[in-house]
């Protein structure tokens, strides 16, 4: 169903895209390729048909647009993991207790021997040169 209609919103998409497109405009556009629309349509048909049938397509583009939005944000995908049995494990309520053989706690202080490392200084960036020196040539 999902499927069939994103098929006819495409088809609606490129019929609405087409009618525009045929549709005289104040120049001669694209509607002059295929033809003087008078011989197709008649000489007043033109204007009230294809402003018909743009408008049909627009309202049905529209209505379309809302289904499938609908229809996305409601879908319910297959899983593969459906029929997959969940085991849990039995949920104890006691509380746990520390256990014995528990870190000393240290009675005396402990020293530590730390070494402190300074960054070495670093050499900036050499000045830029801002003349340019000529070529020395030899004679």
């Amino acid at each position: 169903m999902y499927s069939i209609l994103i098929v006819v919103y495409v088809i609606v998409c490129i019929l609405l895209v087409l009618t525009v497109l045929l549709q005289q405009g104040k120049g001669a556009e694209i509607g002059a390729v295929f033809g003087s629309s008078d011989t197709i349509f008649g000489s007043a048909g033109p204007a009230s048909f294809l402003h018909k049938i743009t408008a049909g397509l627009a309202v049905a583009f529209m209505v379309f647009a809302l289904v499938l939005t609908y229809l996305s944000a409601h879908r319910v995908e297959d899983s593969i993991m459906q029929d997959v049995e969940v085991t849990t494990s039995p949920v104890t309520t006691e509380p746990v207790e520390p256990a014995e053989t528990a870190i000393p706690e240290a009675t005396e202080p402990v020293e530590t021997t730390e070494t402190i490392v300074i960054p070495e200084t670093v050499e900036t960036a050499p000045e830029p040169v801002t003349g340019v020196k000529e070529p020395e040539t030899s004679k």
